[in-house]
């Protein structure tokens, strides 16, 4: 038997979209892209940060039984789903006849392990409420990688990493989704520019990118590429310097969001569609 206390998303949310509907690297060979014509929508879900197998018997923390018997008001038996991000998602049963507390009772694994494509999420941290959006909706889009990158116009003077994290579990607990990407540490651009990898190609949002059109931007690039990242700056934009810097590297595409300015966390969201969109798995989810 496992204790697990895992943070929780919001239960109010959460209970309202159930009403509505009814880190690390990754060996190609573990690859599996999400089908989410086949996800549970209808079964609340939680990540459980233990080793999962069928007949595992798992103990409920407090707030987590709390949420799931007296917020959702489920009853013994009720169906929950969990994943852990490395053994699939699981269908269990909810036992409520010890008391010392609710358990859940792993039975079959519904779906093997999948991962996202292997896309890196780089971006100039924002004030919370924001910055909370932003990783959510990162999370939705499927990136692999979560890594604050600190520059000269950076708002934010620190990033709260356990809350990062929350909001990455909160997001895949809603949308379907059984990995979490991994948390990274926050780095000054310069740090992240000093050992870029020449084989991963970076996006750079740039508003003075040469050409308007985001999609023939990445037209150019090509299928060649499976390893990917995503840069968006802060506010106020990239300084000259760090501009230079960026594009010196070897593997760079200047992407250009349009002739409106948009919020960095606006930016994320089309951004990471463009590019799941050209060059990562919408494009192979069918």
């Amino acid at each position: 038997m496992i204790a697990i206390d895992s943070p929780l998303r919001s239960a109010k949310k959460h209970s309202q979209d159930l009403r509505r509907t009814g880190g690390s690297w990754y060996p190609p060979s573990e690859l599996r892209v999400a089908s989410l014509a086949r996800t549970d929508f209808t079964s609340p879900r939680l990540f459980l940060d233990a080793p999962l197998s069928p007949g595992q018997r798992v103990s409920l923390a407090p707030a987590q039984q709390h949420y799931l018997v007296d917020v959702l008001r489920l009853r013994a038996g009720a169906r929950v789903l969990v994943f852990n991000g490395r053994d699939g998602e699981f269908a269990t049963s909810l036992d409520l006849s010890s008391r010392k507390g609710g358990l859940l009772v792993l039975k079959e694994r519904l779906r093997p392990q999948e991962y996202g494509p292997d896309l890196d999420y780089l971006f100039a941290p924002l004030k919370h409420a924001r910055l909370d959006y932003m990783a959510q909706k990162a999370v939705e889009m499927g990136v692999r990688r979560l890594r604050p990158v600190m520059t000269r116009r950076t708002q934010a003077s620190r990033v709260n990493l356990e809350r990062l994290r929350a909001n990455a579990i909160e997001a895949a607990e809603q949308c379907g989704v059984i990995w979490l990407p991994e948390i990274l540490g926050e780095v000054s651009l310069p740090e992240a520019l000093a050992d870029w990898p020449a084989d991963r190609l970076l996006v750079f949002c740039d508003e003075e990118a040469e050409i308007a059109d985001p999609l023939e931007a990445l037209n150019r690039v090509g299928d060649g590429s499976d390893l990917l990242a995503l840069l968006i700056g802060p506010e106020g934009g990239f300084e000259d310097g760090e501009r230079e810097a960026i594009l010196r590297l070897p593997n760079v595409v200047r992407l250009s969001l349009g002739p409106r300015i948009l919020r960095a966390d606006t930016a994320a969201v089309a951004a990471l569609a463009l590019i799941q969109a050209k060059l990562g798995d919408w494009r192979r989810s069918a």
